[in-house]
C-alpha cells in the first residue's frame, strides 16, 4: 500500500514507519522542513497547505502529529497548542482525504491519532468503543475536538479509524522512562490510592495494531489501543517495582496531586477500565495481554 504519514519523526512514528516499510509498504513522511530524501513531502498544516496529488495517490493516510504531551498543566499556552495542533493538522487532512473521495480522485483511509483519555473517568466499570465520554478534565477535552476534527473524511465516506491510545510503555519514553530511575533507588509511589485502572499497551502491540488496522479494509470507527487486561495504578507501581528490584510502599496522596497537576490531575487520579473491543474483533492477536507483559517487553533488550 501507498501511506503517508504525519508525525512520522515523533516516538511512535519513529518506530511505526521502519515495520511498514518491513511489511512491504511504501510509506511518505510529511515534514514542515524542506524534504531530504525522495521518501518525504512538505507540508505546512498551519497554512492549509499539503499535496493534494499525493493524498489522492494514497491509500492510507496516518495522522500522528501534535504537540507534546509532557509539559507545564498550568500553562495556558502549552494547553492551547495541545488542542491546535491536533485539531489543525486532524482537520486538514481529513479535509484533503474528504477531496479526494468527493473527486473521485482516491480512496484513502484516515487513521487518525487519539488518546483513551476520550472516556473520562469511569470508575470499575468496563469502557469499550461504545461507552460515552464523561467529564471536562482537560485531556476528555482535548480528546473530543482531536476526534470531531475527523469529521469531513468521515461524511465523505471514506474509512476513517481513530486510534485512541493509551500510554505506550517503553523504557525509551515517558510514562516509563522518567519512572525508572526513582524505581531502583527504592522511591517507587503509586498514585492516590491506586485503584484507578490505568489503561496502557506496549510499544510493539500498538505498532501491530496500527498496521493491523491500515491493512484491515473493513475496520471503521473507534479502537481504543490498550492491553487486553486493563490494570490499577497500583498494580503498574508494583509490577515496575518488582522488574527493577524493589518494592513499592510509598503513596502520592491525591491533594499533592491535584495541587502539582492541576487540569491534568484527573488523568492520573481518574480511572478508565478499558477494553480493546473493536480491535479483538477484527482479529488482532495480542503479543501483550496484561501489565507484567507489557512492562517485561518495555524493559526487555531487544526493545
Amino acid at each position: 500500500m501507498r501511506i503517508v504519514i504525519a508525525g512520522a519523526s515523533g516516538f511512535l512514528g519513529s518506530h511505526l514507519v521502519p515495520h511498514l516499510r518491513q511489511q512491504g509498504h511504501a510509506v511518505t513522511q510529511l515534514v514542515r522542513r524542506a524534504p531530504s530524501a525522495p521518501d518525504e513531502a512538505q507540508w505546512d498544516p498551519y497554512a492549509a497547505d499539503v499535496d493534494q496529488d499525493l493524498i489522492d495517490r494514497a491509500d492510507v493516510v496516518i495522522n500522528l502529529a501534535g504537540s507534546p504531551l509532557i509539559g507545564n498543566p498550568h500553562s495556558k499556552k502549552w494547553a492551547s497548542e495541545l488542542v491546535e495542533s491536533r485539531v489543525t493538522t486532524t482537520r486538514l487532512l481529513a479535509d484533503r482525504i474528504a477531496e479526494a473521495h468527493r473527486g473521485g480522485r482516491g480512496t484513502p483511509a484516515y487513521l487518525a491519532g487519539n488518546g483513551i483519555s476520550i472516556y473520562g473517568d469511569h470508575g470499575d466499570q468496563p469502557v469499550t468503543e461504545d461507552t460515552e465520554s464523561r467529564g471536562d478534565a482537560l485531556l476528555t477535552a482535548v480528546t473530543r475536538l482531536w476526534e470531531d476534527a475527523t469529521a469531513p473524511a468521515q461524511e465523505s465516506g471514506a474509512r476513517v479509524v481513530v486510534l485512541r491510545t493509551a500510554p505506550v510503555i517503553d523504557k525509551s519514553h515517558p510514562p516509563l522512562k522518567p519512572m525508572l530511575l526513582p524505581f531502583r533507588l527504592g522511591l517507587g509511589a503509586r498514585l492516590g490510592d491506586g485503584s484507578q485502572h490505568f489503561p496502557i499497551i506496549s510499544l510493539r502491540d500498538w505498532v501491530g495494531a496500527v498496521t493491523h488496522l491500515a491493512e484491515h479494509e473493513t475496520a471503521s470507527g473507534p479502537f481504543n489501543l490498550c492491553c487486553p487486561e486493563t490494570p490499577t495504578n497500583a498494580d503498574y507501581t508494583c509490577v515496575v517495582a518488582k522488574s527493577v528490584g524493589r518494592r513499592a510502599r510509598l503513596a502520592v496522596p491525591a491533594f499533592v496531586l491535584d495541587k502539582a497537576a492541576g487540569p491534568m490531575s484527573p488523568e492520573v487520579l481518574g480511572s478508565v477500565r478499558a477494553v480493546p473491543e473493536a480491535l479483538i474483533e477484527t482479529g488482532y492477536d495480542f503479543a501483550d495481554h496484561d501489565v507484567r507483559d507489557v512492562v517485561a517487553t518495555a524493559l526487555s533488550a531487544q526493545n
